[in-house]
């Protein structure tokens, strides 16, 4: 599933390409891609005709665009939220180029740009949907999503108060990251990345994470994300692209997930994987070391 990285640069192009754009036509090709909207797909097209698309904003793994009135300056009060799932794309195409296979949702504008909107994907667990807004949030955050956390690139991120929370959780530290309502956008691959570079294993329980020790793994979390975005994100196949189709390249530089047998590259230790969560970790058992029994 696209992590943080993966959905910034998606955000980033559809502020390039879509914002500010008003909807002339929206055809639903698939109804489970728009099935968080429960009034059907008629409803979804009929709300979003007509609309302007505002400023795409991003928290963790979600991103939305407001829908706004072309003719009434006034706060959004319903936006369009997109979750990508495992295989879904959001893709500028030009009108009249052939459909992708798995094309679930196409959306034309009413400008003299010969570009429209995609949603494609492949395995049909995201999808888009019309939701009310967080009354008075000024970026217009979708009220359903308003329990996830802030994401470590927020400038709004306490550092503080996700140190307290960590330490009161009562888990183990790369659950805690994957915990949506605590830290967002961090997930499988990313966690695995920081943990490796703070050489702090996975089962690490929370409590006894030191202040420091919090700082130094939230660097780390900020450094392998920011080189990931630099890199257009991390592809392991043709399922996560841009808004233009194109695939990042940060996989080339994994220091521990998809990486076992390989040598660590600070110890030369093979990387080992464990199952975990119907998951895989990934780590170096001579720089990360479990912790102690009861510990």
């Amino acid at each position: 599933m696209p992590e943080l990285p993966e959905v910034e640069v998606v955000r980033s192009g559809l502020e390039r390409w879509v914002c500010g754009r008003t909807v002339a036509e929206v055809e639903v090709l698939h109804p489970r891609a728009i099935r968080r909207h429960l009034a059907g797909p008629a409803d979804f097209a009929a709300r979003l005709t007509g609309q302007r698309l505002g400023l795409a904003h991003r928290r963790g793994k979600y991103l939305w665009l407001p829908v706004e009135s072309p003719a009434r300056p006034e706060p959004a009060r319903q936006a369009v939220l997109a979750h990508l799932g495992m295989s879904g794309q959001l893709l500028v195409q030009p009108q009249g180029s052939p459909d992708e296979k798995h094309l679930r949702v196409r959306v034309r504008f009413a400008d003299a740009a010969a570009t429209e909107l995609r949603f494609v994907d492949q395995r049909t667990f995201g999808g888009l949907s019309l939701h009310d807004t967080v009354p008075g949030d000024p970026e217009g955050l979708p009220d359903v999503i308003a329990h996830i956390a802030r994401d470590p690139l927020d400038p709004a991120f306490d550092d503080r108060a996700f140190h307290a929370a960590l330490r009161r959780r009562r888990t183990t530290v790369k659950r805690a990251l994957l915990d949506q309502s605590l830290i967002s956008g961090v997930g499988n691959i990313y966690a695995d990345e920081a943990l490796w570079r703070t050489r702090l294993h996975y089962d690490r329980p929370t409590a006894t994470l030191t202040g420091p020790r919090t700082a130094e793994l939230l660097l780390h979390i900020r450094e392998v994300m920011n080189e990931a975005l630099a890199a257009g994100g991390t592809s392991f196949d043709s399922l996560y692209v841009n808004v233009n189709g194109e695939s990042g390249y940060f996989d080339r530089s994994l220091d521990a997930y998809g990486r076992e047998d390989e040598p660590c590259r600070r110890c030369g230790t093979a990387i080992r994987r464990r199952p975990w969560m119907n998951r895989s970790s990934y780590f170096c058992p001579r720089c990360q070391r479990p912790p102690r029994p009861g510990v």
